[in-house]
């Protein structure tokens, strides 16, 4: 008699899958994936509302907006040192905590002032000779700002510490954790900015205000219970290095070019923890002293920072942000001067976007094959190799590049008449700024300045602006491999006790060379002088990938070329991150 086949044995296979599924969807790193996307969405959509509706509440002019900008960018520039300390001496869950909380009430508080004064704006006009409602300007912008300043102590603590503890050892699953991150951020670059954009167009900047406030409330309570589970689930995130140890006292005086003492500003962070054990009495300072404390603390951030074993890569990584070649308001505003359309301009910020989500494939496949070091070279050569493309399109046909226009014929008369300035965008996200430079134009469905068909000038030339985008959409794939090398160098090779001070004074080194290319553009802003905006960025890309060579020569010496053999220290998983150093 013929056996009936019983479909019993593929029952636990199925089991398994469908356990293993349950247990990837409650595990610690799928919560922070969670969490950061909420985080990450709530974040891009409060970047770029606030420069439009800063825009609409000052008639169309982007004056508040670069105030805002500048003061930013200014706040993080000198208290990222200071933001990282924080981050480095209290508890992960308490930093995790507070920063969420702190930056979720400002995003909300200035949503109910915004929405106030769109409300009663002809009022507040009228009352103290307009008075109340520049007071009602300068507390959205210092309230955002310390929104800002939050989300930048979030960013260190989740990007740079947490997400290296949920890893563990592994540092595959490190190098994994990090391009997910980067592809999250990717995606909501191009759909929050997209979703509140419709909801501000057909509905009001004031219902505008209400969704992101009503988003935010409820994305901090969901985020709040997120990090509490997380922190559960990893109890060595409960552990953290309070005092630095003899052996990793020896790997954070780093020997530069040969045996040297250590650097005084290293020693004074170490003395602050190791003295923990003083009595109380030597602990009593001066008034001056504590004054002189933030003071000291910002010196001392910035000289570990020069000592760390990957100055030169966090350096190179920093040059990057010296340029006009990404999808920032500067960028698009030369692209409507050269004919291109919004619609245009979306569909190459989001082919912009698939570029980098390719470049964080990338990157997971070159470290695999080649190791973390040469992986940041490799990147390093493509992106340049892309940008050779934009510097070609500064002498192509339809380039307004004319060496005889002066940059500076015009900038006096601008700084007289008020004209307002370029916007400044954070480093951790640039893209969005270009939607609000085009946004009160697009929300009411007009065109672009110059758009009257008898005033319109004969159409430019394509090729120097087609090249130019093609270039700066192709480097994207190099960019976010970069930076996701020089990312887990820094978790890699930053003991655990310094991660928060040298990851905030690496954000103040981004926002620094953002704010000297924005200076740059205030000071050639006529269009005949982008070519020349674009072989200066040219230039400082070059420059951060030489010195970030240098740093790998240094590293690897002569296994620098040897790309068939991975290096053993920057992909090995059998030891713990921010434990190594490289030779």
């Amino acid at each position: 008699m013929a056996r009936v086949a019983e479909p019993e044995p593929r029952a636990p296979g199925g089991r398994r899958r469908c356990g293993s599924l349950v247990g990837y969807f409650t595990s610690a790193k799928f919560l922070l994936y969670l969490g950061h996307a909420l985080s990450t969405w709530g974040d891009r959509m409060w970047h770029f509302a606030v420069s439009v509706f800063l825009v609409e509440l000052y008639g169309n002019s982007l004056l508040l907006t670069a105030v805002y900008g500048l003061v930013v960018a200014g706040s993080v520039l000198l208290l990222g040192a200071l933001i990282g300390d924080w981050v480095d001496k209290n508890s992960r869950l308490k930093v995790a905590q507070t920063s969420l909380v702190v930056q979720n009430v400002s995003v909300i508080l200035c949503g109910v002032i915004l929405m106030i004064v769109f409300l009663f704006k002809t009022q507040l006009l009228t009352l103290y000779h307009g008075w109340l409602l520049t007071m009602c300007y300068i507390l959205v912008i210092t309230i955002a700002n310390i929104a800002n300043l939050a989300s930048t102590a979030t960013a260190i603590t989740i990007q740079r510490d947490w997400i290296v503890v949920v890893a563990g050892e592994d540092r595959s699953k490190l190098a994994d954790m990090n391009a997910t991150i980067r592809r999250i951020d990717q995606l909501t670059n191009i759909l929050a900015p997209m979703a509140v954009g419709q909801i501000m167009t057909f509905g009001s900047p004031m219902i505008g205000c209400g969704f992101i406030s009503g988003w935010n409330l409820i994305s901090m309570c969901v985020e709040y219970l997120l990090l509490w589970k997380v922190y559960q689930k990893t109890p060595t995130l409960a552990l953290k290095s309070a005092k630095v140890e003899e052996s990793e006292l020896k790997q954070l005086n780093v020997k530069k070019e040969s045996d040297t003492k250590p650097a005084e500003g290293v020693q004074l962070i170490v003395e602050k923890d190791v003295t923990g054990s003083e009595p109380q009495q030597e602990k009593e300072v001066s008034c001056a002293a504590r004054i002189a404390e933030p003071f000291i603390t910002f010196r001392d951030g910035w000289v570990a920072y020069y000592n760390q074993p990957v100055f030169l890569a966090g350096m190179g990584l920093a040059f990057l942000y010296m340029t006009v070649l990404g999808f920032d308001c500067i960028t698009t505003g030369y692209a409507y001067t050269q004919g291109l359309s919004g619609s245009v301009l979306s569909l190459l910020m989001g082919a912009s976007a698939v570029t980098g989500i390719m470049g964080t494939v990338a990157f997971t496949w070159l470290r695999r094959k080649c190791g973390l070091v040469r992986t940041g070279l490799i990147s390093g050569v493509a992106q340049f190799a892309c940008l050779i493309l934009c510097a070609i399109s500064v002498f192509m046909p339809g380039s307004p590049l004319d060496l005889t226009v002066s940059p500076f014929a015009d900038i006096g008369a601008r700084l007289f008449e008020s004209e307002p300035l370029p916007t400044i965008a954070s480093p951790a996200d640039k893209s969005e700024m270009a939607f609000a430079t085009g946004m009160p134009n697009l929300l009411n469905g007009s065109a672009p300045a110059n758009s009257d068909p008898e005033m319109s000038p004969e159409p430019v030339p394509l090729i120097s602006v087609s090249l130019l985008f093609a270039g700066v959409i192709a480097a994207r794939v190099g960019l976010w491999s970069f930076d996701l090398t020089v990312t887990q160098l820094l978790q890699e090779n930053v003991m655990e006790s310094e991660r928060g001070i040298i990851n905030g004074v690496q954000n103040s080194m981004n926002y620094l060379l953002d704010l000297l290319h924005f200076i740059m553009v205030i000071l050639a802003p006529n269009p005949e002088a982008f070519g020349l905006l674009v072989l200066i960025s040219v230039s400082f890309v070059a420059m951060g990938h030489i010195m970030y060579f240098r740093f790998a020569q240094k590293s690897l010496g002569t296994q620098l070329f040897a790309c068939c053999t991975p290096d053993p220290k920057a992909i090995s998983d059998s030891s713990p991150p921010g434990n190594t150093s490289i030779v």
